[in-house]
Order: structure tokens, then sequence, then C-alpha cells
């Protein structure tokens, strides 16, 4: 894959040409958690690390500040008090505007949120992978958490690499991601029991009008917590499909106890 940090450089060449004026009028966010350089402190949850990766951030934005900073993933070699103080220390620096969570799970997230309200930071979503195919944070208390806390939920692969689509219906395009790429989603992902599964969910989503895409973000939109989705389409007829779910958002008791039998079984 690129380098880590790459897209933030090809980003503030944009920021610094086109959409230097409106800077205003962005929300522009980062994050700091996996590996970023080698050596010491060159992942995890440490302050030096933190600190350290939002300041390279900065830089290869070219901005002064970010309007969210996340901690991208929890770290048990570090005390949480650490990694919550580094930002809370990195809010009062103005470096950042606001906070977030990234890969917690909801237990932990209940004790960051704890902390940094009694430091007053503005700790105010989290980011989590959540798709019909991927109810981990159903299961780890995370989406529980969010809703009862009311802090945001912005959800990435929502859905699920591609697999929540009706590219992998009729097999393995050549220019699929698994064809491609074969990092995040491998061949072997498609097993007998995931292509019925799908199939069986496509079914559906052609009941209501939609395709599996649409469906599958239209699930999103129901749900409470969710207050984002971070869309990874890498075609302008991808996009236009998928601003299609807002055509029919509405599901039943029954179509949402229909999917659930099908992927929780």
């Amino acid at each position: 894959g690129p380098p880590p940090g790459s897209a933030e450089i090809n980003f503030g060449k944009i920021l610094s040409n086109e959409f230097k004026s409106y800077r205003d009028e962005l929300i522009i966010s980062s994050k700091a958690g996996y590996y970023m350089w080698e050596g010491p402190y060159g992942h995890g949850g440490s302050r030096k690390y933190l600190t350290a990766s939002l300041d390279q951030s900065l830089k290869r934005l070219n901005l002064e500040y970010v309007d969210i900073f996340y901690h991208h993933c929890m770290d048990k070699n570090v005390p949480l008090e650490e990694s919550m103080f580094a930002l809370r220390d990195i809010v009062k620096s103005g470096k950042a505007l606001y906070v977030g969570l990234s890969n917690y799970d909801g237990k932990t997230m209940k004790q960051a949120t704890q902390i940094l309200q009694e430091e007053k930071v503005p700790f105010i979503i989290n980011q989590n992978r959540y798709n019909i195919l991927d109810r981990a944070i159903e299961e780890n208390g995370l989406y529980d958490a969010c809703e009862k806390l009311g802090k945001g939920l912005i959800v990435f692969s929502p859905l699920a690499q591609g697999l929540l689509t009706d590219r992998y219906l009729n097999g393995v395009p050549q220019d699929s991601r698994i064809a491609k790429d074969g990092f995040f989603l491998k061949q072997e992902h498609l097993t007998p029991k995931l292509m019925q599964q799908l199939e069986q969910l496509n079914q559906i989503a052609i009941k209501r009008g939609q395709t599996l895409a649409q469906m599958s973000l239209a699930w999103l939109y129901n749900k409470k917590a969710v207050t984002s989705v971070l869309i990874g389409a890498s075609k302008v007829s991808q996009l236009l499909d998928n601003i299609n779910m807002v055509k029919n958002t509405k599901f039943t008791q029954e179509e949402l106890a229909k999917i659930d039998s099908i992927v929780l079984e």
C-alpha cells in the first residue's frame, strides 16, 4: 500500500490550491494509532506518539489545526489516562477542536468518556467498522454505548469492501478489489456460505426495488447511533448508485428480521 501520510500530502496540496479559501467551511479530521514510522513511538497511544503524529499531519496538510483528531486504536500497553490526557492537551494547544476515538470497544469507550468529561474535552464521535455483515460493535457494546452516551458514530466499510454490492454475486471480476489488491479482501473470504448470504440479501434488495449496495446503506441510515458513513466509492457511477438509496430508506420489521436471520444464523 501507499506509505503512511501520503494521503495527507496529496490532500494538503489540494487544500493549498483549490480549497484554501474554503478552510473555514470544511471539517477536516486526522487520526493516529497504527504504524506511522520506524523505530520507537511509531504507533500506539503514548503521549509522545499522538503529539508527534498530529504535528507531522499538520505539516503534511499545511494546516494550523484539524477539526477532529482521532485516537485510532486502543493500546493496552499505555494507560488509558495517558492517551486521553494527550488528547486533552492537543485540544488545549489549539491543534484540534474536537477529539474522537476509533476502533474502541464499548467498555473502553465508556472509561474514556468519563476521563474526557472530567477533563472537559469535547469528545464527539467514534469511528468504527460496521455493516450488515459485520456486527462487531453490537457484540462488544460500542454501538449501545454510543447511543446511551450520545456520542456520534461514523462508520467505515459500510459495503464490506464491496461484498455488499452486486460485484461478487457472479464470481470475481478482474477489476475488483480481490483481483487487483487482495490485501483486506481475499479470494478465500468468498466462502460458499457467504455467497449464499449475499444472494439472499440481494433478493430482499430486489423486492425493495434497490441494489444490494443501496439497501445496505439504507440499513445503516436507520441506525439511530450512526451519524455519518464513509463511502469508499472508486467510480462516479458507484457514488450515484449509492446516493439513490434515499429513494427507499424504510424497512418493515419483517425485512429487518429476515436480514438478521440470514447474517446471524
